[in-house]
Order: structure tokens, then C-alpha cells, then sequence
């Protein structure tokens, strides 16, 4: 049943829909053996995601905060090897994700926009490929799983490199497939059975191979590709159920 809201859904219904079953989530997931670092609850077990073959997932999406591992990972980077709870900040968040807005609203150091196409918790609606913001507009920019949706992720790219100003910072997670060398796309696989098959989701464009740090500096960004998941010990990888392998892509414009 799980799976098929998923595929079935559109998406801002899905958002609406998953914020109220949130706050129900924790009462039936109550348990000890895993923990949501974003909220610190606790769980006896983690719910299933995604739509099918490599993309469905058993136990990696918590019931109470809706963070998924590549979630519960970026917040532990960002508590432990940055400023961003700490530092005044302009920051752009686009395509917000659930379980880091309502935090990131109310965080006092943050000057904090959200963007999307559609989203209904977005402040501004917009199509990525043309920005509606002025060169050098923020400090800070988070634009996670996203590039893989768009029509042309190199002119994406170009856009949130104009619109961070020098010396900012982003974070640009993607699916990434670690045993391709250059990015797969081919625009005649145009149906969503097929995409699955070749791009990992239905509505995913392209799949990004190891050239995806050159496509981010071909874009203006000097990229630090941080293994920060490998400094965490097996027992906590396991007890916060995060993504073993999974890499920080962290763009900077200097």
C-alpha cells in the first residue's frame, strides 16, 4: 500500500497527505533499536521508500520527521563540519525537504527562502533553469535531488552558481550510480516504465556517474567531494540507518 501512494499520488498531494500522517507516525513506530538524529526519537523500525528495483528501500524512511538516510546524514555533516547552525546566513532552499523546513524556518541565524516548481511549502514557485533572484543573492544554497529532474542540469548548475554569491557555499546531493564514469542520459527514453529501468525513477532525466564533482566545476564551483559517512563506526551507521558510501558533494564559489 505504502509503495503504491507513493506512484499513484502526485507530489504536493503526497507532501499535504505525508505531513499529517507524520504527526500520527511516531505513536505506531514507537521502539528503542533505531533513532532519527534530525528529532532524536526513537523507533522499533523505519518505514519502506521508494517506487521499485534499486530505488525501493526496506527500513530508511522515519515515520515521525519523514527524513530518509541521505536526510539523516547531511544533518550530522552539517552539525559536525560546518557553521550553518551557528553563522548569520542567506540561504535558498530549494525543493525543501519535509523533515528540515519547519527547523530551518524558525532557526534564528538563518535568513531562510524556500523554492520549487510546485511544492505548496515553497515561498516562491519558479522553474530553475532561470532563476528569479540577482547575481551573488545568497549565502547559502541547498538544492538536493533535484538536478536529475530537470530538463538541462548544466544550465541549472550555471544558475545556482550566479545566484550564490563569492565565498558561499551549497550542498547538491544527486542519485549518483558510482560505477559509471560519465553521466547516462539520452532523451529518447521518454516513458516512465523505461526511465525506472535506466534512470533508477520515473521521473528522473538522467543518472549521474563519477563526472558529476567536473559538470559542478564546469559550472563555476570549486567541489570538495567529502567521505565524511566513513568517519562514522559501523554501529551508528546502522543505528541512524544511513547511506553507506554516499558522498558530500560541497560547492563552493570563491
Amino acid at each position: 500500500m505504502f509503495h503504491f501512494l507513493l506512484r499513484t499520488i502526485p507530489r504536493p498531494l503526497l507532501i499535504t497527505f505525508s505531513l499529517w500522517f507524520s504527526k500520527i507516525a511516531p505513536l505506531i513506530y514507537y521502539g528503542k533499536k533505531y533513532q532519527d538524529p534530525i528529532s532524536g526519537k526513537t523507533y522499533r523500525k523505519f518505514l519502506p521508500y521508494g517506487y521499485s528495483g534499486r530505488a525501493k528501500r526496506k527500513n530508511v524512511l522515519c515515520p515521525g520527521s519523514l527524513s530518509l538516510e541521505r536526510h539523516r546524514l547531511l544533518w550530522l555533516y552539517l552539525k559536525h563540519k560546518t557553521d550553518f547552525f551557528t553563522k548569520p546566513y542567506k540561504m535558498l532552499h530549494i525543493a525543501p525537504e519535509q523533515c528540515f523546513y519547519k527547523l530551518f524556518k524558525v532557526q534564528k541565524n538563518l535568513t531562510y527562502t524556500t523554492g520549487d516548481y510546485n511544492s505548496p511549502i515553497a515561498d516562491i514557485h519558479f522553474d530553475l533553469h532561470k532563476a528569479p533572484f540577482e547575481d551573488n543573492s545568497f549565502d547559502v544554497i541547498f538544492c538536493n535531488h533535484v538536478l536529475e529532474h530537470v530538463e538541462n542540469a548544466e544550465v541549472c548548475m550555471k544558475e545556482l552558481c550566479r545566484i550564490m554569491k563569492p565565498n558561499g557555499w551549497g550542498i547538491f546531493q544527486v542519485p549518483l550510480d558510482t560505477t559509471r564514469v560519465i553521466t547516462y542520459e539520452d532523451k529518447t527514453i521518454v516513458s516512465e516504465t523505461d526511465r525506472e529501468i535506466h534512470f533508477w525513477q520515473k521521473d528522473h532525466l538522467r543518472l549521474f556517474g563519477l563526472d558529476y564533482k567536473d559538470k559542478l566545476a564546469n559550472a563555476g564551483f570549486t567541489v570538495i567531494v567529502d567521505d565524511f559517512i566513513n568517519t562514522l563506526s559501523p554501529e551508528l551507521i546502522e543505528k541512524y540507518r544511513l547511506p553507506k558510501g554516499e558522498m558530500i558533494y560541497l560547492c563552493k564559489k570563491l
